[in-house]
């Protein structure tokens, strides 16, 4: 059982997390905060994730972990209505990093990684290779090929080389499958290798535009823009 903490000085935000958590049967909440000051007590033998608002009175989230010492903290998941606090948090080992309003579908992704990164995962590796069915014969796709992923209904369509390959798949359940040290939702209908992004442009809207190697430019949604964004400066994939 995965215990959770939720921190966020807002009541209505906290309700609101709390109710998609208890659709996880692995979740269990063991802890409701409402300021940074309790946040700063909790310890990881206790709690394995928090789910942390950003900006509160008196003590911020971001401060508050950054006061429990890092073999002691448990793993954090940022919330913010505002403006981008990705690097500090990425530095303090968040694991993801959800903007208000939070999306469902985004809070069950950043359930999943927690499980990545406490081992609980179902995936216990991820595919090096995908077999694409053409007919009756099957064909065979690197994961290290593949540039970005689009949704295509209830298929996943892989871009490798130019060519675009149909995996029956469809991108919510694929995107749970894939490294994500490799691969990063940037929109509702795409993920990307995080290697392959080129260029990164960021619109007034804080959507962004990106330019992949070989000049795919492809939106990211605001959604997901700060974990992305940390994934570039740090360098992962």
């Amino acid at each position: 059982m995965i215990r959770v903490a939720v921190v966020d000085d807002e009541p209505l935000a906290r309700s609101g997390v709390l109710t998609r958590l208890r659709a996880e049967p692995d979740v269990t909440v063991v802890a409701e905060c409402c300021d940074g000051h309790a946040l700063a007590t909790l310890r990881n033998d206790a709690v394995d994730v928090a789910f942390v608002d950003v900006q509160m009175p008196g003590m911020s989230g971001l401060d508050a972990l950054a006061t429990i010492p890092v073999a002691e903290r448990p793993l954090a998941i940022l919330l913010t209505a505002h403006d981008s606090f990705a690097l500090r948090a990425f530095e303090l080992n968040a694991i993801d990093y959800l903007l208000k309003p939070i999306d469902d579908e985004r809070l069950a992704e950043s359930i999943e990684r927690a499980r990545r990164q406490l081992g609980r995962s179902v995936a216990s590796h991820w595919p090096e290779r995908f077999s694409i069915r053409i007919g009756a014969r099957l064909s065979f796709v690197e994961a290290a090929e593949v540039t970005w992923i689009e949704a295509d209904g209830d298929y996943a369509a892989l871009h490798v080389n130019g060519q675009r390959h149909l995996l029956r798949e469809t991108l919510t359940v694929l995107s749970r499958k894939l490294d994500p040290s490799r691969f990063l939702r940037v929109h509702r209908s795409a993920i990307v290798r995080v290697d392959q992004v080129a260029e990164f442009q960021p619109r007034p809207n804080r959507d962004a535009v990106l330019r992949l190697r070989d000049g795919t430019t492809l939106r990211a949604s605001r959604t997901y823009v700060d974990a992305l964004l940390a994934a570039l400066r740090h360098g992962h994939g």
